[in-house]
């Protein structure tokens, strides 16, 4: 097994040293004429990208001094989002390249033909013969293309690829930092008594506090949900990633939170990276109620909460049994659960709806189509069975701070009551 992660890790290694070869190749060495500082910085920041970037991510799980896991998150995690965009731009170049060097030769001057002139008449005295004379031209042979020309065409594609991965990125940061949106669903509960018709949960999912998205964030997510003016608050998970000593203050805000029926939090999958334990006592005390396998009977359903399948490493995974037998099957159920896969267990046991976040809609694409294949839902609401699942797409984001056709969210889920 051992020599099994040994050959991927070599192999996932091989893939980015050629990619960022590639990268080089076009963006430094096809647009210089030769050898120079332009190289050379081309070689700096790849390098030194990627070196923020691995220090970013051992900081942050190594549990390193705070103050460095900031220095290094900013440039490192951006580094992560640019390289993407980056190699997607680059690649889309390879296909206009061509239709470029095309369009130029076409606008290219034709070079004037000479007027031809009269032969003179023959001298008197014969010339002296040349001693080797000129070989004659061949009107076939085919032009060769101005190096000049492929030099501007490299310029043009690389120029245009690094504006759009820049952009591309700027935006997708500039979204996150903004703070998300709000979003409405309805979802209709056959077993929903006509009284709770029009219930609203705000779900809140994958806040990731960090050395990025700090308190400042956190008041943001925070007065968007009050805003909304939600019966009951749902915290489905990835709160934080960091230690209470580190990120205690910027968490601070969540004690700010109003519904009339509280706030819930379940632990996600990086909880149990930060301090599982610590994060469930810091929430209790800031008024949100955990809910580790624990199921609550509210006025018109069930509100019940299990652990993040993570929790299986420290001895603390999800025990549905717990949270969700011997209840009243004739109640609605609503379940807190931080991963989509964790749908099949609450179809097991009889659940309604169940809720969850973890995917972030994929976060940067084309990354969806790898989280939609880890998961039995990507985003949104979707039916299994009996019991229908609701995926959010998150309020911030996990490494880089930047979302690209994966806007965050919070969620206002709308109870109906099929007998309304």
């Amino acid at each position: 097994m051992v020599i099994v992660y040994v050959l991927l890790a070599l192999a996932v290694l091989a893939v980015l040293v050629a990619a960022d070869w590639y990268l080089w190749r076009r963006l430094f060495r096809d647009t210089t004429t030769g050898p120079g500082r332009a190289r050379r910085t081309g070689v700096v920041v790849i390098a030194g990208g990627w070196i923020l970037a691995v220090g970013a991510l051992v900081a942050e799980r190594a549990g390193a001094p705070f103050l460095l896991q900031r220095v290094l998150a900013w440039p490192g995690f951006l580094w992560l989002a640019l390289s993407v965009y980056l190699l997607l731009a680059v690649l889309a170049g390879e296909v206009v390249r061509p239709l470029l060097r095309r369009v130029l030769e076409r606008r290219a001057p034709r070079p004037v033909q000479p007027t031809p002139t009269p032969a003179p008449a023959a001298p008197s005295v014969a010339p002296a013969p040349s001693a080797e004379p000129a070989p004659p031209a061949d009107p076939a042979a085919p032009a060769q293309p101005a190096p000049s020309r492929r030099l501007l065409v490299s310029r043009v594609v690389a120029g245009a690829a690094a504006a759009a991965a820049v952009g591309t990125v700027g935006y997708g940061t500039y979204g996150v930092l903004r703070g998300p949106r709000v979003k409405r669903v309805t979802v209709p509960l056959a077993k929903l008594p006509r009284a709770a018709h029009g219930y609203r949960i705000a779900v809140v999912s994958d806040i990731h506090l960090g050395p990025i998205l700090g308190r400042g964030f956190a008041q943001t997510v925070v007065d968007t949900v009050n805003s909304t003016r939600p019966d009951l608050i749902a915290v489905v998970g990835d709160l934080v990633d960091g230690s209470v000593k580190d990120l205690g203050p910027a968490a601070a805000p969540l004690a700010q939170l109003e519904a009339r029926h509280g706030s819930w939090f379940v632990t996600g999958n990086h909880e149990y990276f930060s301090g599982a334990e610590q994060w469930v006592a810091e929430v209790r005390r800031l008024g949100l109620r955990p809910l580790e396998n624990a199921r609550a009977e509210l006025p018109w359903f069930d509100l019940a909460g299990v652990n993040d399948v993570t929790g299986e490493r420290e001895g603390h995974g999800p025990d549905y049994a717990k949270a969700l037998d011997d209840r009243d099957t004739a109640r609605a159920c609503v379940l807190l659960a931080h991963q989509p896969v964790q749908i099949h267990e609450a179809v097991r046991h009889g659940v309604d709806l169940q809720l969850s976040g973890h995917t972030h809609g994929g976060q940067l694409w084309p990354g969806n189509f790898i989280a939609a294949a880890a998961n039995p839902t990507l985003a949104g609401l979707d039916r299994y069975g009996d019991t229908q699942l609701y995926v959010s797409r998150g309020a911030g984001a996990w490494g880089p701070p930047t979302r690209v056709g994966a806007p965050s969210d919070i969620t206002v889920i709308e109870l109906a009551s099929t007998r309304a």
